[in-house]
């Protein structure tokens, strides 16, 4: 009628196993959520913020993150720090990871191109002048 020990030990550990497995599958589902809806797009968003960053050039108007726009005036190669000019002849140093968004970037001087409204605006006034 008495079991040994041995016995009954065997008996139970398959059965202890499975339940480990059980309780664990739980939690890494949710770790696999987590993973996919929070930690993928914000390493997306830091890239492209890093990428944004990186292509940074003089005369870009910029938001910077206390809500400031600027033009961008002196970028130091490898700084962490920008000089803008938030104002005619004001000009601060910005740190780099502040910028926010890029708002325009300047056009080319010698641009050839010109919008088709000024042609368009140009042809008018000749033909109006004559």
């Amino acid at each position: 009628m008495f079991i040994s020990p041995a016995f009954a030990q065997t008996a139970t550990t398959p059965a202890a196993s499975t339940d480990i497995l059980t309780s664990m599958l739980p939690l890494l589902l949710v770790f696999l959520v987590f993973y996919v809806l929070l930690i993928l797009p914000q390493k997306k968003k830091m890239q492209a913020h890093r990428a944004m960053l990186a292509a940074l050039r003089r005369g870009d108007r910029v938001l910077t993150s206390g809500g400031i726009i600027a033009t961008v005036h002196r970028l130091p190669e490898g700084a962490s720090e920008i000089e803008v000019e938030i104002a005619d002849g004001v000009r601060v140093m910005l740190a780099r990871h502040t910028i926010l968004e890029v708002l325009t970037k300047p056009e080319p001087a010698n641009s050839n191109t010109e919008p088709k409204a000024k042609k368009a605006a140009a042809a008018k006034k000749t033909n109006d002048g004559q």
